[in-house]
């Protein structure tokens, strides 16, 4: 099933207010918000919606809120759509929009959702590396570091982290129901997982927690390096959103990453520079500790220069 990846993360959320101003401060476009919900967009198309929680166009909620209503997932084309209709028609409800979406659950009880995806070509600036011994990326007199750079955008949705109850049961529901392939795996924890349309290393992790914690527990935007996702958490936490991870290095996926809490029931992530895969690939598989989570670490601190005695 030629599913390339999330297209629209849904949130449902008790202060909307909030939750509209930190994902305009993350750096999203802003294309709509009101003081009844807010939809948001990566430089791709690819977004997130924010709803009251109240509100009756939401789907069931799954846990309690803020937290996350539906996962909305992009596909390559109309034969996948009707694919992905055919397999869950076969033992629960499937609605047909007028444009041909579907709307769905998961084995968790989540909504799930499938349409031609939205993502669309872009433009973004990328930053040039210069290796010593290897021909300079950047010409002579550009520099890579500037003062008066335009703010970070997000490229495009990345990937979202679930805490579930039965972390069995919902890895066979995506893997044998919607053709997701595992691409490592933390023992006792969870997969890290993609679909058959995308390479990235996961668009989806799924956490084994206690029912209590249900639903969200981090989303990320791809930023364009590790230079851009610097900038970009440098520049979020001086707007006063609190670090709660990184910045640093992944080891499975080994994507740069800084996590900050949100609003909108569990942490938001910049993250860069994610390993791709293929078929060929074969998952590793070890405890989820510090050393197997993060190649190193590094701590935000206030701005400093060295001076008077220190040498």
């Amino acid at each position: 099933m030629n599913i390339l990846g999330p297209d629209t993360l849904v949130f449902g959320v008790d202060d909307v207010a909030a939750c509209n101003q930190c994902l305009q401060d993350y750096g999203l476009h802003m294309v709509e918000a009101s003081a009844t919900h807010g939809v948001f967009e990566a430089l791709d198309g690819t977004s997130v919606v924010v709803r009251h929680d109240a509100d009756p166009s939401l789907p069931p909620a799954i846990g309690k809120s803020p937290n996350i209503r539906a996962v909305i997932y992009g596909v390559a084309d109309a034969t996948a759509l009707e694919r992905i209709r055919q397999e869950l028609a076969k033992d629960r409800v499937v609605t047909v929009a007028a444009d041909g979406s579907l709307r769905s659950v998961d084995d968790i009880g989540l909504a799930i959702g499938f349409q031609l995806s939205v993502r669309r070509r872009y433009e973004a600036p990328s930053v040039a590396v210069n290796t010593p011994g290897q021909p300079p990326q950047r010409p002579p007199n550009q520099v890579a570091a500037s003062l008066e750079a335009a703010p970070v955008v997000p490229h495009s949705l990345s990937h979202v982290v679930l805490f579930v109850p039965d972390v069995a049961l919902a890895e066979r529901f995506y893997v044998e129901r919607l053709g997701f392939r595992v691409s490592d795996r933390f023992t006792g924890t969870g997969p890290f997982l993609r679909p058959a349309g995308c390479s990235e290393h996961h668009t989806l992790f799924l956490i084994q927690a206690p029912a209590f914690l249900k639903g969200i527990n981090h989303f990320t935007f791809h930023v364009g390096s590790a230079d851009e996702l610097m900038r970009a958490g440098t520049a979020f936490a001086a707007k006063g959103y609190q670090t709660f991870w990184g910045p640093g290095r992944h080891v499975f996926g080994s994507n740069w990453f800084w996590y900050f809490n949100s609003p909108l029931g569990g942490t938001i992530e910049y993250d860069a520079d994610m390993d791709v895969h293929d078929d060929n690939w074969l998952p590793r598989e070890t405890t989820a500790a510090e050393e197997t989570s993060q190649m190193f670490l590094f701590s935000l601190r206030a701005p400093w220069f060295p001076s008077g005695g220190n040498h």
